[in-house]
């Protein structure tokens, strides 16, 4: 799938419903007593006008620091890193590409930049503009760890390849492990600690900015859910984004060894897939192979075991062993349990580094 289409969380949540109380009803059998018309006031204009100053003083600040990436027939978006012309994005949304064309917010000259690294496995890359433009302006980035529920954010990027455009919402919530489909495009990547939003992302707005009113990067806009009652089309209002800690991380990484040399990322060194019973339902994760020297080998685990648990989290399919992964740590202790010609066990294993 290319960059323009929304990328498809994997799981939706259901819908909930919700009961409405009727005008008259207090819920104690007693008459509803009527309110005074002054007892519910609309918002200040006073009150308005200073968030609306407050939009458009951020806006006005960090667009310029988003851009629009066209990678062959493709658009996404990108937040430019430093004074460098290093601009950070979604590895989906560079793909296999190598040279992309930039448009930044305040001018329609079109730039050239090329690939400096792509980390499919957290779906970032960071590529470098061939010539940096007078007055390009770095976005600041924020601590994920400040980031609350409740807060009003931004969402700004080139969506359906409308460029500078800009939605808003606030935080849903976060800590939320998503896990993005391999097929169309997408990288197949799990990862930790996404924070949902209710501002819209649409496609073309992956690797874009989400943006708190201090005006600092807290996310890079990635993901949208799908709703199958809608024919997996966008669910409206749940989107997520890569926290900023982790977009520092890696991409301070690439920029000064021109790859990822700590990925922070738990890995049990195997290649698996799900396996189901006869319901066709999934019971596990079978062993395909497995690295030599990795945690799995160590453990004495072998090809053809399938994995049922990793410590207490029950494991039915590849997906949901790479979500238990992602809440881990290299190094950390934890047990596998898994079935052998019939007979289940379960082993001590200490977890390696993808």
């Amino acid at each position: 799938m290319d960059a323009t289409r929304a990328r498809a969380v994997r799981r939706c949540v259901p819908f909930l419903l919700w009961c409405l109380v009727l005008p008259g009803c207090t819920g104690s059998g007693q008459p509803a007593q009527a309110k005074s018309p002054t007892s519910a006031q609309a918002p200040s204009p006073t009150t308005a006008n200073d968030l609306q100053s407050d939009y458009q003083r951020v806006i006005k600040n960090v667009l310029p620091s988003v851009v629009q990436i066209q990678a062959g027939e493709a658009l996404g978006s990108g937040v430019v890193y430093d004074d460098k012309g290093h601009i950070v994005t979604n590895a989906h949304v560079v793909g296999s590409g190598r040279k992309f064309k930039v448009t930044t917010a305040n001018s329609q000259e079109v730039l050239t930049a090329g690939l400096v690294f792509s980390y499919p496995q957290q779906d970032l890359a960071v590529i470098r503009l061939d010539r940096t433009p007078q007055g390009l302006r770095p976005a600041v980035f924020g601590d994920s760890a400040k980031v609350e529920v409740g807060q009003i954010v931004l969402a700004m990027g080139s969506p359906l390849g409308l460029s500078s455009s800009v939605t808003e919402g606030i935080v849903s919530a976060t800590g939320r492990t998503v896990s993005e489909g391999n097929s169309e495009g997408g990288t197949g990547a799990t990862i930790a600690n996404m924070v949902q939003t209710s501002a819209d992302i649409n496609p073309g707005n992956s690797g874009g900015a989400l943006v708190d009113l201090n005006g600092q990067v807290i996310g890079i806009p990635t993901l949208a859910a799908v709703d199958p009652e809608l024919g997996n089309g966008a669910a409206p209002g749940i989107g997520f984004a890569i926290p900023a800690s982790l977009v520092k991380t890696i991409a301070d990484q690439i920029i000064k060894t021109g790859r990822v040399t700590d990925s922070g990322r738990a890995a049990l060194g195997i290649t698996g897939r799900t396996v189901v019973n006869g319901a066709y339902q999934p019971v596990g994760v079978a062993v395909v192979e497995v690295v030599r020297g990795g945690a799995a080998d160590r453990a004495g685990l072998k090809t053809g075991d399938v994995i049922t648990k990793l410590g207490g989290r029950d494991i039915t399919t590849i997906t949901s062993l790479a979500e238990a992964l992602a809440g881990d740590k290299p190094g950390q202790r934890t047990t596998v349990t898994y079935t052998r010609n019939g007979s289940r066990r379960t082993v001590d294993v200490t977890l390696g580094e993808q």
